[in-house]
């Protein structure tokens, strides 16, 4: 019965040495920053609660300060003083009385579904006969949902374009490689771009110079590739590089698609096209010493076939970006398989041999 009374914690914890407890201590903190990771990021807590944390927070001293991730550490100061000062450690709801529960729903539903802001809902609600709800009313339901403010739902998000438009969508953007040429080292430029939907990639043919004209020429080279598609290219992303001059704009628009520059400094907003980039590089270019364009261009080429064809990407269901799902089998024996080479023997590929 006595070994009842004592927790398992309690009792590790007492018959620990200091070097034990330092141990245990900072596997609680990692395992509580994982933790935190799945909650909002902003945990409102109730008076009861501040009133439990106080109580076992303030006999930790400034140790609290490393320890306590709920809140900000200043915030539990800032609850010490008002408990000192006899102050309620939350702040009293001004307000009339809450809505009833039919009409809070309404407006979580209006929210969610079309995505307005306060005063759009607001109106919806004045077609529906609903007139004594005040702004600042719809604005507290959706922040005790959690339901962000109107002006980031309504506006037309990233992700939303992209996944309106991934089919015809391909993001470009140039990289750069060291090559050994008769003048030295010299920075050779290719031009990539890459579908959103599929991750299927195109990658121009090299230059030692990536001026705006070349540009315009490759654009030109990358619709001659894709003119005979269902799904044709539409809109191209791509930074504010100056070779993105306004000729090339030109050169897109007679091309059959638009050109969508991207606000600057905002290397994410093309990400899988940079992705893309540093597969390359990696798996690949920075392996080899690159004598020259037609090297490079050989190795660009030889890893883009790969790339479409043979390596598996997460995001299409770890197939390639031109694959399509082979017949299902439960079982392959070892003849029934055979090892591709790519790119020189550099990668290799599992295949199926033909039936």
């Amino acid at each position: 019965m006595k070994s009842k009374l004592f927790h398992p914690l309690l009792h590790l914890i007492a018959s620990a040495t200091d070097n034990e407890l330092a141990k245990y201590v900072e596997y609680l903190k990692q395992e509580n920053k994982i933790l935190r990771k799945r909650l909002p990021k902003q945990i409102h807590t109730t008076t009861e609660e501040r009133r439990i944390l106080i109580k076992y927070g303030k006999i930790i001293g400034k140790a609290i300060e490393e320890l306590v991730s709920i809140v900000s550490p200043a915030t539990f100061c800032r609850w010490l003083r008002e408990e000192k000062g006899g102050k309620p450690t939350s702040k009293k709801k001004k307000g009339g009385q809450r809505k009833p529960k039919e009409i809070r729903d309404l407006v979580i539903k209006i929210a969610k579904t079309t995505g307005f802001g306060y005063t759009r809902i607001i109106g919806e609600l004045r077609k529906l006969g609903i007139k004594k709800i005040s702004r600042q009313t719809v604005r507290n339901i959706l922040k005790e949902e959690e339901i962000v403010p109107g002006p980031d739902r309504t506006s037309d998000s990233w992700t939303e374009f992209l996944k309106r438009h991934e089919e015809t969508l391909w993001g470009c953007d140039f990289f750069s490689v060291k090559s050994l040429t008769k003048k030295g080292l010299r920075d050779l430029y290719v031009l990539a771009f890459i579908n959103l939907q599929s991750r299927e990639v195109i990658v121009t043919k090299s230059t030692l110079h990536p001026d705006s004209a070349w540009v315009c020429e490759q654009t030109n080279w990358f619709a001659e590739q894709t003119k005979d598609r269902e799904k044709k290219p539409d809109i191209i992303i791509h930074d504010r590089d100056t070779k993105f001059s306004r000729k090339f704009t030109e050169t897109a628009k007679n091309a059959g698609f638009r050109t969508n520059p991207l606000p600057k400094a905002s290397p994410n907003l093309n990400g899988r096209c940079e992705r893309f980039i540093e597969t390359i590089k990696l798996e690949c270019l920075s392996k080899f010493i690159i004598f020259g364009e037609r090297h490079l261009n050989y190795l660009v080429s030889e890893f883009c076939d790969y790339y479409n064809h043979h390596r598996s990407h997460s995001c299409r269901d770890n197939l390639p970006p031109l694959a399509t799902m082979p017949e299902e089998v439960e079982t392959l024996k070892m003849e029934q398989v055979y090892v591709a080479s790519h790119v020189g023997g550099l990668v290799k590929s599992f295949e199926r041999k033909a039936a």
